[in-house]
């Protein structure tokens, strides 16, 4: 059996649902050889999803994950159930034709609708509420960005949204915004702590601190762990946020962006619960949460994105939030909490979930949820157990992580973004702008140059100083330190480390090599 175990994040900041809920069960790690019909990858809510959805067809299933339960970006999320996707219905009709944006609208509400359904199958205590969004303007914004996106949403089978002048909401004036009605939000670590034990009702094995540093697909299909041991499967599934088996293939068609997200109190019903988007770039999203044996509701905003490893001052980056908030939500008050997370982006606006490109036909990919990680967590697992048991299923095709998306705009986000990876190497070769330790502040990090070698310094708050390379081993970006999150980031495909080089996410599946003089 499970024992409790505080929760481990992929950063110092915590987040509103770390705080406000026990931390997911902890399970022992794994210390033998087994044998599945299927093993999964990752304990966020795309695995515990995928693990979940084979139990119920009678799969025999191994989860295993590096941390704890959702103890990755799973647990940094605002936790939206939408589908008003963040790409506009305007720009996937353009990429995809009316039949994908019809297609994006109906897996993105089936997967809605799927967690509401898990949630009253296996009665789930989790806050889940249907509710509406708001997708409003910024202060720049044109009426017309509204009226073609309603007529999008219209053409892919979304009827029901409506144009309004105002949302009508309390305590908070959206203006000209479109009306989607039906959405939903929950807690998302409530909620997976319901699925999990639902996991191990249908006879599923999760073992928790468990490295996976090898797959193998094929006729002889297994992993190998950090410890030596092995698990053997006819499937596998990788549901990690950004996959480490692939050195290149799907880190060109999709990139790491960090994200920032604060919670404040407002009053007990001081603003209408629903969902709130605009439409800026970076955009805003917002949304409430009850907090039980209180007199406030939490407010959480996020937005402020930036590619990882490629802001300097992130702090910064949560002073514009908060300013933001206190502009247009008067009765916002105390900030309890301020962090922040890592959002994939497909260069094409969608999502990837099936098997893995250029692999064996039994290796599957969950990636690139393009912010909208709770609805793709779910229905990529729902494609992928159609997958494994031979099903069709209608969206497979979009999803495909082997699709090649030609038109202009995708190809112009492609070059744009590879050419900004490829800008990023040239640290290889320049100096740094920290000569030695010394200057490095005790609690802080910095790359600093000695002779060929780049070598990543954290003082910890006691004056000690660690060294590692500052070299990332995926493919051998120069690292960045993030001061918000102790981190170091790579901003070439967003592999991180925390302040001892250890690895906290992929595509790298190593640490930050010792320094060898």
């Amino acid at each position: 059996m499970p024992t409790p175990n505080p929760a481990q994040t992929s950063g110092t900041t915590i987040s509103s649902w770390i705080g406000t809920a026990p931390a997911l069960p902890s399970f022992q790690p794994l210390h033998e050889n087994l044998t599945a019909d299927v093993v999964v990858v990752g304990g966020g809510i795309a695995g515990l999803t995928q693990a979940y959805l084979l139990g119920l067809e009678g799969k025999k299933v191994v989860l295993l994950e590096d941390g704890e339960l959702a103890s990755g970006e799973t647990g940094r999320t605002t936790a939206h159930l939408s589908f008003a996707l963040d790409d506009r219905y305007t720009t996937l009709e353009q990429l995809f034709g009316e039949e994908g944006a019809r297609l994006a609208a109906d897996s993105h509400r089936a997967a809605v609708d799927r967690i509401e359904r898990i949630v009253k199958q296996e009665q789930i205590d989790c806050d889940f509420t249907r509710l509406p969004g708001y997708l409003f303007l910024p202060q720049n914004g044109t009426v017309q960005e509204l009226d073609d996106e309603q007529k999008a949403a219209h053409r892919a089978g979304l009827v029901n949204v409506e144009r309004l002048p105002d949302a009508g909401a309390q305590g908070f004036r959206t203006g000209e915004c479109l009306v989607f009605p039906n959405q939903g939000q929950f807690h998302i670590l409530k909620y997976l702590r319901g699925v999990a034990q639902a996991v191990e009702q249908q006879g599923g094995r999760i073992f928790t601190r468990t490295h996976v540093k090898e797959v193998h697909g094929g006729s002889d299909a297994h992993v190998v762990t950090d410890g030596g041991h092995e698990v053997r499967a006819q499937a596998i599934v990788l549901a990690t946020n950004t996959p480490f088996n692939d050195l290149v293939v799907m880190h060109t068609k999709q990139h790491p962006y960090r994200t920032y997200v604060i919670g404040a109190r407002v009053p007990k019903g001081s603003v209408t619960k629903a969902l709130y988007w605009d439409t800026a770039d970076p955009y805003h999203y917002i949304r409430l949460q009850e907090v039980e044996n209180a007199d406030y509701d939490l407010l959480i905003v996020g937005g402020e994105d930036h590619k990882t490893g490629q802001e300097p001052n992130p702090e910064e980056n949560l002073r514009c939030l908060e300013t933001w908030v206190k502009d247009h939500f008067p009765t916002a008050g105390q900030v309890e909490y301020r962090w922040s997370g890592q959002v994939m982006e497909p260069v094409d606006g969608l999502g990837y979930a099936g098997r893995n490109p250029l692999d064996d036909d039994n290796m599957y990919i969950i990636t690139g949820d393009s912010g909208h990680g709770m609805t793709h967590g779910t229905l990529g697992p729902m494609i992928i157990t159609d997958l494994i048991l031979g099903r069709e299923n209608p969206w497979a095709k979009l999803y495909d992580p082997g699709r090649v998306t030609v038109k202009a705009e995708s190809v112009k986000e492609y070059v744009k973004e590879n050419i900004n990876v490829a800008a990023e190497y040239t640290e290889l070769l320049t100096g740094s702008k920290v000569k030695t330790a010394e200057e490095v502040a005790p609690g802080t990090g910095a790359v600093i140059g000695r002779g060929p070698l780049k070598v990543a310094v954290y003082k910890d708050p006691a004056g000690q100083v660690h060294e590692c390379s500052a070299v990332c081993p995926h493919l051998h970006c120069i690292v960045h330190w993030n001061g918000l999150e102790n981190s170091w980031d790579c901003p070439c495909h967003g592999s991180r480390f925390d302040a001892y080089g250890k690895l906290m996410t992929g595509p790298a599946n190593s640490d930050l090599l010792p320094v060898t003089e």
